[in-house]
């Protein structure tokens, strides 16, 4: 199962957001080092392809790309921004399970 997660960086960030092919796109703020990043990437990974169509997941490292990083306030990682139309509209902190992942999205892939 091949997932569908586009990286990211400063310089295609807004663009990557407005050229989604879902309605709204869910981005992991993540870096190499993060033990809890790794931790959530794989369940990232499942819900990019359960939810293909409905929600687009992309990674953006912050230590390459510091500059979108400090544009929204990631102060701490994993962070996970949801985007719809262009805004950030939701803020997840932490590591979670797939269940608390799905049910904190729930809104945007029921």
């Amino acid at each position: 199962m091949a997932d569908d997660i586009l990286t990211v960086n400063d310089a295609t960030f807004d663009e990557s957001i407005a050229g989604a092919d879902a309605p709204v796109v869910l981005i992991d703020f993540w870096a190499e080092w993060c033990g809890p990043c790794k931790m959530i990437a794989p369940t990232l990974a499942e819900i990019s392809v359960e939810h293909r169509g409905k929600i687009a997941v992309a990674k953006l490292n912050v230590d390459d790309n510091p500059e979108t990083a400090r544009r929204f306030d990631v102060m701490s990682i994993p962070t996970l921004l949801v985007f719809k139309d262009g805004e950030p509209v939701k803020r997840l902190v932490g590591a979670k399970g797939k269940g608390q992942l799905l049910q904190d999205l729930a809104e945007f892939i029921a």
